[in-house]
């Protein structure tokens, strides 16, 4: 009789846990900037994300993650008068900013812990991503206010991004759905201008601060 007592108790506890398919939606804000080399001079640009999630959670404390994201990123420049410049306020006036408008895709493994209705989680993985367009705000009048200026007139040259992600979050798990907030940031593994020797800049690689609410529902 004890013997089928121990049999008996690892099967009920592998059928405890249940295979979880969600989907949802997400939305937030994002703070970005770009590793240029030569340096340029910048303070955090924001902008918006959005898009669509599915998740599977495989087995206890884990799962999969895959999204399909529109990210606005890019880079806000900051203009500082250099020493003994006769009229350092009119540096202020100058501004430069440029949006660039990403669809990414990050895959991602989904680390959890906790009851069954507040869970602590972490995502990381890689991401894909494909720039469909960009933008500028700009006041310079053909000046060349900064050390380097070369990306005021350069379009992206690239447009496939890849690299990585991850960040913590806390799920609330409800009656209605499963309601997430996450912080999360990427950082590219590739650059959107050409990096040769005889090009412009050595480096020009996007790094994201995310923060962003979900809303995923059981769909099996």
């Amino acid at each position: 009789m004890g013997l089928v007592v121990v049999l008996f108790c690892p099967v009920r506890a592998q059928e405890t846990f249940r295979k979880e398919w969600e989907a949802g939606v997400s939305g937030g804000i994002n703070a970005s900037s770009v590793f240029f080399a030569p340096k340029v001079q910048q303070q955090m640009l924001f902008g918006y994300n959005g898009g669509l999630t599915v998740r599977w959670t495989t087995e206890k404390n884990l799962g999969l993650q895959l999204e399909v994201n529109f990210k606005q990123q890019g880079w806000n420049e900051r203009f500082e008068a250099p020493e003994g410049y006769p009229n350092p306020e009119t540096y202020l006036d100058y501004r430069y900013i440029r949006r660039m408008n990403y669809i990414e895709m990050p895959f991602l493994t989904h680390i959890y812990f906790g009851s069954e209705r507040v869970r602590f989680f972490f995502n990381m993985g890689p991401q894909i991503g494909w720039l469909t367009g960009e933008s500028t705000e700009e006041n310079l009048r053909g000046a060349t206010p900064n050390k380097t200026n070369a990306q005021h007139t350069m379009a992206a040259e690239k447009k496939f991004a890849w690299g990585l992600c991850g960040g913590p979050g806390l799920e609330i798990r409800t009656g209605i759905g499963c309601f997430q907030l996450e912080a999360r940031y990427y950082y590219s593994l590739g650059d959107f201008y050409n990096t040769r020797r005889q090009d412009v800049f050595s480096k020009a690689s996007p790094q994201v601060f995310s923060a962003k609410l979900s809303y995923l529902i059981p769909i099996r």
